[in-house]
């Protein structure tokens, strides 16, 4: 029975990377002035906070100069970190259907830099958008750090269950 629901839920294990994947795609079907306007929006909360956590009292006409010279930049970090939640979402259920080392990098990393190229193509056919490689180079960083964690935290939390293993079977071989 046990068997049955692991083969049951095993594929469900991809929902996340195709949930991220349609939010990468609506968020690149978007025209380029709802794109800035939302990216634009999302920069002045990001300055508007920080200047509160940094206790700075910016006023309006500072806030926004501050938008207008990190707005760039911060698109470019929410590439990273979109990138990012694919490679995660995509290695681990590569890594529970046993995809371990080399190949999992480079599975995972051809999936998720394969989207990154849909995705860029996908905004040359959006009005006042076009695609661009950098962006598809600033995704795959965010996408090898992905995976990196990944493996990370996989291998950390499998060496004690491998550790245990090799000494119940140093035992039994001992009987």
């Amino acid at each position: 029975m046990k068997r049955f629901f692991i083969f049951l839920l095993k594929p469900l294990s991809f929902i996340p990377a195709l949930l991220i994947v349609y939010m990468i795609f609506m968020f690149s079907t978007q025209d380029g002035a709802t794109s800035s306007a939302l990216s634009y929006k999302v920069s002045y909360h990001i300055v508007s906070i920080g200047g509160k956590v940094l206790d700075m009292d910016l006023s309006e006409e500072q806030i926004s100069r501050y938008v207008v010279r990190f707005h760039g930049p911060i698109r470019k970090i929410a590439h990273m970190v979109q990138y990012f939640a694919l490679a995660v979402a995509v290695s681990f259920p590569l890594y529970v259907y046993k995809l371990r080392g080399f190949p999992l990098m480079l599975v995972a990393g051809f999936i998720c830099v394969g989207i990154a190229c849909l995705d860029e193509y996908n905004q040359t056919l959006t009005t006042g958008r076009g695609g661009s490689t950098n962006d598809v180079l600033i995704d795959s960083i965010g996408i090898f750090c992905g995976i990196t964690l990944v493996r990370m935290v996989c291998w950390t939390a499998l060496s004690g269950s491998r550790r245990r293993a090799r000494v119940a079977t140093r035992r039994n071989k001992r009987k």
